[in-house]
């Protein structure tokens, strides 16, 4: 099996693929600290806008790293909570 993890629950956005076979196949993430940091800390709906213009690009980063395709990931596991409402 090939799970797609998605982390998103505060200023950072990673992607990695794991197999249940091989363990981690491939991980790629986004910082967004320097943007924040202008403003002392995290302002949720700007980690929430990067979020949303990060991930594609992150999982096809990892796609590619692994040698794999959407097609072959079998389940997606997406952070829950707690973490910034419009970030989860």
């Amino acid at each position: 099996m090939l799970v797609l993890g998605i982390e998103s629950s505060c200023d950072e956005t990673g992607a990695a693929l794991i197999s249940d076979k091989d363990g981690l196949l491939a991980d790629a993430l986004y910082s967004q600290i320097d943007m924040h940091r202008a403003y002392g800390g995290v302002v949720p709906e700007l980690a929430s806008r990067k979020h949303i213009e990060a991930i594609y690009a992150l999982a096809d980063t990892a796609l590619d790293e692994a040698h794999l395709t959407r097609q072959d990931i079998d389940a997606i596991a997406v952070t829950y909570a707690p973490g910034l409402i419009g970030a989860v």
